[in-house]
């Protein structure tokens, strides 16, 4: 099968593009490289396609489409407080550029357009764990452009016959998440903290709580919503259905690395959820998925990562 990974060269992009690739199946990148970095498709690059391009031109969407089956939709502005500081940026690429995709995908008659959406849609919302049917209230810009996607991509499939299906991504984490940033995912900036021997950053009292969800899981789920057949049209969680506080997090670390590490906690974020859960029961059903690597093993497997990647010692 002929698929087309957008943001392919990012954190969780590359990774999915990887087992595309072990699978046996033909691929074709499209990024901008404006977060996403080639270095994370060095181990295939000589097995795939990789166009540089934005979303946001219909025509680099339409051209990388030609021949493709599935398409992967993961190219976003992807953090919440860039999203509260430019709205508008984050409206432009998450949802200008999805539409774009999906005009793109229509035209090219793809068997399925698999969307990667976000667990931010749920917002503040106080019930736990969070389910699909429950009522949206995001709290960001960026929730609610993720979320206007989920919607684009249900509508194309009712206006025009677009197999589609949304994932909801819950705090995804492992190799390749770029730690770089203060936007960055809290894992990876507590792994090159911890390496560099300086105080982990919570914003908040380190009481929230979140689903983290190993890569793996997600490109496995991610994978399923592309080829199951009672799956188009629907919205799921992409999580692993518990949660565990922060503080919980750095014991946990602590534990693997084996000393002490200091915490320095700062006001919390606007935009930041207190509380995250997914009820993962309908991509059990449907999808036949079940996360096979659960948070400890995650945060090993992704702390011996970061080792061999950053600590220069």
């Amino acid at each position: 099968m002929r698929y087309l990974v957008t943001g392919g060269a990012g954190f969780i992009g590359s990774n999915i593009v990887d087992e595309l690739v072990r699978r046996g199946h033909d691929v074709t990148v499209l990024d901008d490289l404006s977060s996403g970095k080639e270095e994370n498709l060095a181990s295939v690059r000589r097995k795939i396609k990789f166009r540089i391009g934005s979303i946001i031109d219909l025509a680099h969407a339409q051209e990388a489409l030609k021949g493709v089956d599935y398409v992967i939709h993961l190219a976003a502005r992807t953090s919440v407080p860039k999203s509260v500081q430019d709205p508008v940026e984050t409206n432009l690429v998450n949802i200008d550029g999805t539409l774009n995709m999906l005009v793109a995908a229509r035209d090219a008659k793809v068997k399925r357009f698999v969307y990667a959406a976000s667990s931010s849609a749920y917002g503040e919302t106080p019930v736990l764990p969070k389910v699909e049917t429950m009522q949206v209230a995001p709290i960001s810009p960026y929730g609610i452009t993720k979320y206007v996607g989920e919607l684009y991509a249900q509508v194309f499939g009712r206006v025009y016959g677009l197999g589609n299906a949304s994932v909801r991504y819950f705090n995804v984490f492992g190799p390749r998440q770029d730690p770089s940033s203060q936007y960055s995912g809290v894992l990876s900036r507590f792994m090159l903290a911890a390496i560099r021997k300086e105080p982990l950053t919570i914003y908040g009292d380190g009481g929230q709580t979140r689903d983290f969800t190993y890569v793996a899981n997600i490109v496995d789920e991610t994978l399923r919503a592309c080829e199951a057949e009672a799956g188009s049209g629907q919205v799921f969680n992409g999580g692993t259905g518990a949660r565990i506080t922060l503080n919980e997090v750095v014991k946990l670390l602590e534990k693997i690395i084996g000393r002490k590490i200091p915490v320095a906690y700062e006001p919390p974020r606007a935009g930041d959820i207190r509380d995250s859960q997914a009820d993962i029961s309908l991509a059990q059903k449907v999808l036949g998925y079940k996360p096979s690597v659960l948070f400890e093993e995650g945060l090993k497997l992704t702390w011996e990562w970061y080792k061999s990647a950053y600590d220069r010692h």
